[in-house]
């Protein structure tokens, strides 16, 4: 198939974009600056330019494809509630081409969508519609999306991981850094899922090729590693102390990322395991984190390691 790839030089994308062409696919890769260009033509890629910001770029992208992945998202979480809001513009203005087709789109949300209550494992085919984190916006685009006849399915993603970048757990180092302590809040047992960014890239590979409308996946490999385990190996790696703060004390501490310090999310994949015969492989969280470089902050720039 001809694949619209939005997010293409980003860190999820660009691993998404080469499953796609391994697998036989031609990729139109979306991007926002000539060096992304440079990179997606020598990677095998058709590069294409436009950005989040300008919606109509995407959708006359997506008029080019046989199915679109939607994998690009804005990585500010200091402002993620009118980032999430963008997305759900940019899925929004995806669907208006795609509508009345049987071409597939495939959105990208968060496995803490799949929540069905305290201490239990987010799931696959539930949507709480209520839940208060934004990325919900995503979900309700999608919906809206399947109701104009479009043929969405999505993907949840968990904490994604190298030794390079590691979702939240990424910003998380910087503040350990800065601060010069290592820190969870409480007794730190709340836990977050994870997977390797290479079995997720597959996932979205597989979720192309056995494309199933409706339907929801989580790639999550780990169901949950506790904060204070994710602190300690931290505290390690930057070579700082590791301390409990309370609830009051992670405001400050952590600014922007305090909400999700204190959120248990376990999650499961059973259901996309066997639907889908995806078994991770990839190395676990730990593993990553223990293995990662800690001398100096992460350098953002395109391409590669950031959203289109």
């Amino acid at each position: 198939m001809r694949v619209f790839l939005t997010g293409a030089t980003g860190f999820v994308g660009s691993h998404v974009l080469k499953e796609l062409l391994a697998a036989g696919h031609q990729v139109i890769g979306l991007t926002r600056s000539d060096a992304g260009e440079r990179w997606l033509a020598e990677a095998g890629a058709s590069p294409y330019r436009g950005t989040l910001e300008d919606a109509g770029s995407l959708a006359r992208g997506a008029q080019r494809a046989d199915a679109v992945i939607h994998t690009a998202f804005d990585h500010d979480f200091s402002r993620y509630l009118d980032n999430c809001a963008k997305d759900a513009r940019v899925i929004g203005a995806l669907a208006e081409v795609l509508k009345g087709s049987t071409r597939p789109l495939i959105i990208t949300s968060a496995t803490g969508i799949g929540a069905r209550g305290a201490g239990q494992s987010a799931v696959e085919d539930v949507v709480d519609w209520s839940h208060a984190l934004p990325r919900i916006a995503s979900e309700r685009a999608g919906a809206e999306a399947a109701d104009k006849g479009v043929s969405v399915a999505v993907v949840r993603l968990p904490q994604v991981h190298d030794t390079e970048r590691q979702g939240l757990i990424s910003p998380l180092i910087d503040v350990s850094r800065a601060k010069g302590v290592s820190a969870y809040v409480g007794d730190g047992s709340n836990r977050w899922p994870a997977v390797h960014i290479d079995d997720a890239a597959r996932l979205y590979r597989l979720a192309l090729d056995h494309h199933q409308a409706g339907a929801r996946y989580h790639a999550v490999a780990e169901e949950g590693i506790s904060l204070r385990r994710i602190s300690e190996t931290i505290g390690a790696g930057l070579g700082v102390p590791v301390v409990a703060l309370t609830a009051r004390e992670a405001a400050a501490h952590f600014a922007w990322l305090a909400p999700f310090m204190t959120m248990d999310m376990l999650a499961s994949s059973a259901w996309t395991r066997s639907r889908l015969d995806w078994t991770p492989a990839g190395p676990d969280l730990i593993t990553d984190l223990k293995a990662m470089n800690y001398r100096s902050p992460r350098e953002a720039s395109e391409p590669v390691g950031q959203s289109a």
